[in-house]
């Protein structure tokens, strides 16, 4: 019997990928070699050709065309296995709902953590479906690995089916998008796909096109260090203090992320760790225009000149550097997948939406560097924490809008070639 989507998801959740921000290799974290070989595997053992994985932790592979249609594109579908390091995932428990009737789902290990309707919205469509979550303690890790078993069942659904007429297509499975590296070693000339589409969204009909541009800051503070005994006449700078006012200095409202929506930017500051002598503060800058980017940019490098100004004996310094850039400056220049994506929305029945996605996947990177890649909704809510939850039936409707668009790149897609060639930055 062939493996279900659920079985296929319950498994990877239980093994810990979380990628680590403070790593220089590819993946970030060794864990996440355990799902990549286990990938790796299930797709040869699917027939599926050309099946490799990397030195640096990318899982690729071609399920051949079935259509004989020539000068068709070769489409790809991607995923990526690790999940978000914000969360502990590590001995994640799954838990299915079935045929949730809508009241409140109090977690088994931890009754604080509480999947409410009227606090979640998003539940409220997910009545009399399958819900999955995870028991209290862990996330879920449905970024990705939602994304991840609705690729590897469609790769397995038209595997079993050649009578789906389609192009040739490429499956790829990537490390480390959590912490802003899923695609840098990537070689996309050697992946060879024309235009792709990545399924790491949300809500079902979700086709999104625009994501935030982000870039990524930090800002060290060197203090000076004596006996606290002696501190005064000794004169102590404490980095920890100014890095408390740095934090004060900058304004919430408007401007964090707890309190910004839509289309608005922010300046986060996700971690901070020191001593009197040094403290280090990590943040993340993020807007949907490169101009308001530059602007929090400038913001957060001008309240660090005021704090060396107000201590002099101190050193400090800011250094930002981009992260990744908004698809949609790319992709408005050729809607083709965007428009087909919408397509095989209507045709399994649903409303395709576009919402401006308030993060970034790894298709932005991958459309700045030449291969347009929209994202698609694979049926995970609340990422990066304990409350993440996923209907399976969502997770159902992602791979028969992907099987849909594997035919209507085969009946119009003939002649397209998306993919230019780029050098890496």
């Amino acid at each position: 019997m062939p493996d279900s989507l659920l079985s296929r998801f319950l498994r990877y959740v239980q093994l810990d990928t979380q990628s680590n921000p403070d790593s220089n290799t590819s993946p970030s974290s060794s864990n996440q070699w355990s799902l990549l070989r286990l990938l790796e595997k299930e797709l040869n053992d699917l027939g599926a050709h050309d099946v490799r994985l990397t030195h640096t932790g990318y899982v690729m592979a071609t399920l051949p065309a079935t259509s004989t249609r020539r000068g068709l594109p070769i489409i790809a579908f991607l995923a990526h296995v690790d999940t978000a390091p914000d969360f502990s995932g590590r001995g994640v428990k799954p838990i299915v709902h079935r045929r949730w009737k809508g009241k409140p789902i109090r977690l088994s290990d931890d009754s604080s953590q509480v999947l409410d309707p009227e606090v979640f919205a998003d539940l409220r469509a997910a009545v009399g479906k399958d819900i999955v979550t995870a028991s209290g303690t862990t996330l879920l890790g449905a970024d990705d690995k939602a994304g991840v078993a609705i690729v590897m069942t469609l790769a397995d659904h038209l595997l079993r089916h050649p009578e789906v007429l389609h192009g040739p297509i490429r499956v790829c499975f990537t490390p480390d998008e959590e912490v802003g590296r899923g695609v840098e070693n990537l070689d996309l000339s050697e992946f060879g796909a024309n235009a792709a589409y990545t399924l790491d969204g949300e809500s079902p009909g979700e086709v999104a096109w625009e994501t935030f541009s982000g870039d990524s800051a930090v800002v060290t503070i060197e203090g000076v260090s004596t006996h606290p005994g002696d501190a005064k006449k000794k004169g102590m700078v404490n980095a920890l203090h100014l890095a408390g006012k740095l934090l004060s200095a900058l304004p919430r409202e408007g401007m964090s992320p707890e309190t910004t929506e839509q289309r608005q930017g922010y300046i986060h500051p996700t971690r901070l760790n020191g001593t009197v002598a040094r403290a280090e503060i990590h943040f993340i800058l993020r807007d949907f225009e490169l101009r308001g980017l530059a602007e929090k940019g400038a913001r957060l490098k001008g309240l660090c000149r005021g704090l060396q100004a107000s201590e002099p004996r101190a050193k400090i310094r800011c250094r930002i550097r981009p992260t990744y850039r908004n698809m949609g400056y790319w992709l408005k220049n050729d809607m083709t997948p965007v428009n087909m994506a919408f397509d095989a929305m209507r045709a399994i029945g649903l409303e395709p939406a576009a919402p401006p996605t308030r993060g970034g996947t790894d298709g932005s990177r991958l459309t700045e560097r030449g291969l347009p890649t929209p994202n698609l909704f694979c049926g995970g809510h609340n990422a990066h924490g304990p409350l993440e939850w996923v209907a399976v039936q969502d997770m159902e409707l992602a791979v028969k809008a992907c099987v849909e668009l594997a035919k209507l790149w085969e009946q119009r897609g003939v002649g397209y070639k998306g993919y230019v060639v780029k050098k890496r930055r």
